[in-house]
């Protein structure tokens, strides 16, 4: 039986780039630059269909838009529609588009999109149409979000296919959240989370938090990247657990793990909020697999000296192929690095690209390619 084909889409400030595998991640070519010109914030072919794919952009000129490929990423063609507030209650009717994100398996033209103002849409027609989440929008607790440095946005959204209905979303600067009703009420989970830039005492909201990230083998395992630190939850985010002991910083933007396994996760630590790059000049992504117990550095292929780069929220993914899945970052200063050994060793596939915002990668079948 022959290897799946795999695609990687880069994410970059000037467009995005395609490659793909066809030997088992092995060897990578370079398959497409499309929207050209455009801030590509993240983009994504649907694990619910991989001939699908969405990405979000904006423009100085153009602005903000979604767009849809219908030929596994080598196209992209803008929707009609754009998810924006209705009103400029929240300061505007919209600054950006950030993140768009699938809905679940059981409803394949359901999409998620974040946007600046803070602001949480649903679309059931594939992305034609969007319609305002106004429990999250309008949550009681939005009186304590504020803009965080990197804007004022929506992201992180995630169904639990475990637990229909289940929705969690993040905010930054508000935290981290979760509905039971398929948005129509939410509650904040941010128990037992540090947030400096708050003043001292728990907070319910207000968190800068950088990435949410729902475990899909385990329901009630979360992970999240914070202002703060790294933290682990065991109980669908009632409670977290500082687990950033081990590594260089906690503070970081990035976080991901192998699907498989619910004790795996994998960060990217920033050496501060003043110095947003990588500790030491060095660019490695820290592995824990007991759930943050322990953490090991991997930086075999990855440059270890005068190398002061970031690796943003969305730019570190895994495409959960095999016992020893792949994974992909890409760095502010336009590097593409691709892993088919679960990051004991990385191959750079790209060095000179635009800063890139957000990689994803994705097995697709015959009819895909």
């Amino acid at each position: 039986m022959s290897p799946p084909t795999t695609v990687l889409l880069a994410a970059t400030a000037k467009g995005l780039f395609r490659f793909e595998s066809r030997d088992d991640r092995r060897h990578w070519e370079h398959t497409g630059f499309a929207l050209q010109g455009h801030e590509v914030l993240q983009a994504w072919l649907d694990p619910r269909d991989p001939a699908r794919g969405f990405a979000v952009t904006d423009h100085p000129v153009w602005g903000s838009h979604v767009h849809a490929s219908t030929d596994a990423g080598r196209s992209w063609s803008p929707l009609p529609d754009v998810p924006r507030h209705a009103d400029t209650r929240h300061g505007r009717r919209l600054k950006r588009v950030w993140s768009i994100a699938p809905g679940p398996a059981s409803k394949p033209d359901r999409l998620y999109a974040g946007v600046d103002p803070a602001g949480l849409f649903v679309s059931d027609d594939l992305g034609r149409s969007w319609q305002a989440v106004e429990g999250l929008n309008e949550h009681p607790t939005r009186s304590l979000w504020e803009p965080a440095r990197g804007g004022f946005s929506v992201h992180s959204v995630q169904c639990d296919p475990d637990l229909p209905g289940r929705l969690y979303a993040a905010v930054s600067a508000g935290g981290a959240y979760a509905s039971d009703d398929d948005g129509t009420q939410w509650w904040p989970l941010n128990q037992g989370v540090a947030a400096p830039n708050r003043p001292p005492g728990e907070h319910v909201a207000g968190h800068n938090i950088h990435r949410l990230w729902r475990h899909p083998a385990r329901p009630d395992r979360l992970y999240r990247q914070c202002y703060s630190g790294v933290y682990r939850s065991d109980d669908g985010g009632a409670h977290w657990t500082d687990i950033s002991a081990g590594l260089p910083s906690g503070f970081g933007y990035a976080l991901s793990g192998e699907p498989a396994d619910p004790d795996s996760v994998y960060v990217v630590p920033i050496e501060s909020q003043d110095l947003r790059t990588v500790c030491d000049g060095r660019l490695r992504v820290y592995r824990s697999r007991d759930a943050g117990g322990h953490w090991e550095a991997l930086g075999e292929g990855l440059p270890q000296a005068l190398c002061h780069v970031t690796v943003l929220r969305e730019a570190l993914a895994c495409d959960g192929i095999g016992e020893a899945p792949g994974f992909y970052l890409g760095t502010s200063g336009g590097q593409l690095y691709a892993s088919r050994d679960a990051g004991d060793h990385w191959q750079a596939l790209a060095l000179f690209l635009p800063r890139v915002l957000a990689v994803s990668a994705c097995p697709v079948g015959e009819a895909a390619r």
